[in-house]
């Protein structure tokens, strides 16, 4: 009796691609993707910041380095860069220091409580960042209820529009949700028994929280920090709004330029320092990320 047995088809041949070529395969889209969408539209960026500029918003294809050079000369463009960034930083600060409380509470929180507070977070993101101005102008205009109950109080009631007040109170809650969500994902190395063994020690509150966990967040706060004085540089909205034409700021001149005046260039040259903001920005946080590792 003979046994038949059955051979196997041939397998199909594999593609060894290897650990570098899956890596290039997978990365590839992206990549595509931020060329053309970024790379590209920042290219032309820096070639249209050294256009010239001509009568009726005409632009001369040329190679001229007179916007960065009045960039830096004016006196009103070296005024508004330090504005801007002052500002900025401002509001990052006050954005911290409101969220930072709201953010360790919510961390150490657990249950349903933890699932409430954190969609109260995120819900303002739901929102446009347009109908939350509108919201703060009702809110801070002369007649508004924060006027009003500072004035029934008997208080000298202070102008909350149309100024740098009202921009960074605005701007600041906007801003609120991404500092807390940057700071509850750096807060992964934030363990309590280390909390409960400083205090076993003999440690009061204040001291444990500045020795063990302010030392322990800095990542979160470096994460927050840096989200939010990105998104406050390039704020348009809330600064136009809020500010009544009155607050200059990079962003609002960007759009005056581009839109009213019709200068695209310098629209431009405006575009490519808020890029090296961003960049300083980045290589700050670089700094301090090697700096506690």
């Amino acid at each position: 009796m003979t046994a038949i047995t059955a051979s196997a088809p041939p397998a199909a041949p594999r593609l060894a691609l290897g650990r570098t070529g899956t890596a290039i395969a997978l990365l590839l889209p992206i990549a595509l993707i931020n060329a053309i969408g970024f790379i590209l539209p920042v290219l032309n960026l820096l070639r249209m910041s050294f256009n010239e500029a001509l009568a009726g918003g005409g632009v001369r294809e040329t190679v001229t380095f007179e916007n960065w050079t009045g960039l830096f000369g004016d006196s009103f463009y070296v005024e508004l860069i330090l504005n801007s960034i002052t500002v900025s930083l401002s509001i990052t600060l006050a954005t911290l220091v409101v969220s930072y409380p709201i953010a360790l509470y919510l961390h150490r929180s657990t249950g349903r409580w933890r699932t409430f507070l954190t969609v109260l977070v995120i819900s303002p993101l739901l929102t446009s960042a347009v109908v939350r101005t509108y919201g703060w102008i009702a809110l801070l205009a002369d007649q508004g209820p924060i006027v009003s109950g500072i004035a029934a109080l008997g208080f000298a009631p202070p102008r909350l529009m149309f100024n740098t007040t009202g921009v960074i109170i605005g701007l600041t809650e906007i801003l609120m949700p991404y500092m807390i969500l940057s700071l509850l994902a750096g807060f992964g190395r934030l363990d309590p028994r280390v909390e409960e063994a400083a205090m076993s020690l003999g440690a009061p509150p204040i001291k444990t929280f500045w020795r063990v966990i302010l030392p322990l967040t800095v990542p979160g706060i470096a994460l927050g920090c840096l989200l939010c004085f990105v998104l406050a540089v390039s704020s348009f909205i809330t600064p136009k709004l809020l500010g009544g034409g009155r607050v200059f700021l990079l962003a609002t001149e960007i759009y005056d330029q581009a839109i009213v005046t019709l200068n695209w260039p310098l629209a431009a040259t405006l575009s490519m320092l808020v890029l090296i903001i961003f960049g300083a920005a980045l290589a700050v946080y670089a700094r301090i990320l090697r700096a506690i590792d």
